[in-house]
This record gives C-alpha cells, structure tokens and sequence, in this order.
C-alpha cells in the first residue's frame, strides 16, 4: 500500500478523534507528497526511496525546531514538534542501531578497501545506498569520519 493511502487513512481517523497534533503532521506528509508528485510535472507516484527522503526531512526539520525551542525554555512550542515526529516516524522504516550502522560501515570499508579520509565520499554513497532509509545521514557521516580517521 502505497504512502498516500496510509497517510489518507490516518488523516481519517484523526480527524474524527479530533488529534490536532496529528492532523497537523499528516496534513505536512500530505502536502510533501503533492509537492513531490508535482514537481516533476507528472501525476504518478512517488518512489518509495523518495518517499522515506521525504519522511527524514520532515523529521529533521521537526527535531531541529524542537532542539532550538528548548534552546529557549519554549516547552510550549517543543512539545508539539516532538509529538509530530512520533506521528511522521510511525511511516518510517525501522532504524538501525549505531552499533548495526557501525558494523555495515566496517563491512564497506573492508570491500573497497578504503582508508584515509579522502575515501570518505566513496564509502559514504556505497552506506546510503546500502543503508537506504534505515539511518540517518548524520550519524552515518559520524561513524565513516571515525572509522577513517
């Protein structure tokens, strides 16, 4: 089943439980996927990679604005960032531990045989394209920094 369709369904049921919170974050997935089917001129669907780039950024917007909240004593404004992402991650394939990213790292590493840290850029695309939508860019980029220093 297609992202659209989930993210309808659940606009459904929020609406009739009257959960502002995640209207508000299912009405943002929404309007992402318009966007996206939109901008390439066609009316078609979105590809699932697509679909989960467009997930994580909402995410890391949403955590971002949450952390600068906090930076500034406004729990009123973090808390309904913080509950939006709940809602946006529960479409989001499961996430690797550190530890599991770190091993599949290792794994690249030693098949490309990569060393030093002007390999960065080659093992960094081989783990995105590895790792897909199960781990966050940033902490991806961590552990190759760490691994090839």
């Amino acid at each position: 089943m297609s992202l659209s369709v989930l993210i309808m369904d659940d606009l459904k049921t929020a609406m009739r439980a009257k959960d502002t919170v995640a209207l508000e974050a299912l009405r943002a997935i929404k309007s992402e996927i318009l966007l996206a089917q939109t901008a390439s001129g066609l009316k078609e669907e979105i590809s699932a990679d697509d679909e989960v780039k467009l997930l994580q950024r909402l995410v890391k917007t949403r955590k971002e604005s949450a952390r600068i909240f906090t930076e500034q004593n406004r729990m009123d404004l973090a808390e309904p960032e913080l509950a939006q992402i709940a809602v946006i991650e529960k479409f989001l394939p499961a996430q690797l531990t550190e530890t599991e990213v770190e091993a599949i790292i290792v794994e690249i590493i030693s098949e490309t045989g990569a060393s030093g840290i002007a390999s960065m850029g080659k093992v960094m695309g081989l783990a995105a394209a590895k790792l897909g939508g199960t781990a966050e860019g940033k902490t991806i980029s961590t552990i190759v920094k760490k691994l090839l220093v």
